[in-house]
């Protein structure tokens, strides 16, 4: 598996990372349901895609990042856009997020499973 997706989970988890501090900072100098919702989001799945960014190898644990990652966006993006132009990316677009992240999460749970994870 070439470096180059495993790298770039790591800016995504990065930039999630930063996003979710400023959000959890803006949050909490307002009563922002939107903006609390989306660092808990970023917040919880960096730290997955940094360690998957570091550690996987295997196609199937690559997938499941890049899923994870593509959920955790767009949800977030839906949030942050219901915030600051109230109203929502696209209709649907948090559902079809939400279920993004719940298949990397599967995703991982397989790829433990397959036992073509690190031991």
């Amino acid at each position: 598996m070439p470096r180059l997706l495993p790298r770039h989970l790591l800016v995504l988890a990065g930039l999630m990372g930063a996003v979710g501090v400023a959000a959890a900072a803006a949050a909490s100098h307002g009563e922002s349901r939107n903006l609390s919702a989306l660092a808990t989001m970023f917040l919880a799945h960096a730290p997955v895609l940094v360690a998957l960014g570091l550690l996987a190898q295997e196609r199937l644990l690559v997938g499941a990042g890049l899923v994870l990652a593509a959920g955790t966006l767009l949800f977030g993006g839906d949030l942050a856009v219901r915030e600051f132009a109230g109203q929502g990316l696209f209709i649907g677009a948090a559902p079809l997020g939400g279920g993004l992240m719940l298949l990397g999460w599967l995703g991982l749970a397989v790829a433990g499973l397959d036992g073509k994870g690190r031991s």
